[in-house]
């Protein structure tokens, strides 16, 4: 969890580690590029950061699938808040589309990403 006076998060985020992340970028038409796979470093219901080989630009819009112990989700729209140079690779910090705006919203999304950002709060706990 990263904690500073200038962070613009409403929520904690939890360490998620262990949790598989599959960014596939939305291309034009809905046409879906290649998967790439991503280390995830940190989670709460609204967003995410992950650990990218490659770098994608601010704004690009995703399809991400999860997988980890007990967590299995795919096809969650989200898009690129920011992408900087971080370790081997890249740091892209990213939201989830459900929360952008009211059209965009999904109980269903809202749910599934609860229950997965809920799972590594009692990790941390």
């Amino acid at each position: 969890m990263r904690k500073n006076t200038g962070d613009r998060r409403i929520k904690d985020r939890y360490e998620a580690h262990c949790l598989k992340v599959q960014l596939r970028e939305r291309g034009f038409f809905g046409r879906e590029k290649t998967r790439i796979p991503a280390t995830c470093l940190d989670i709460n219901r609204y967003g995410l950061a992950v650990l990218s080989p490659r770098r994608l630009e601010p704004g690009s819009r995703l399809f991400l699938d999860f997988s980890g112990k007990y967590i299995s989700e795919s096809h969650v729209a989200a898009r690129i808040v920011d992408c900087y140079p971080y370790q081997t690779g890249y740091r892209l910090g990213i939201q989830f589309s459900y929360c952008r705006n009211r059209h965009s919203y999904s109980r269903a999304v809202d749910n599934a990403l609860s229950r997965i950002e809920g799972f590594y709060n009692r990790l941390a706990s």
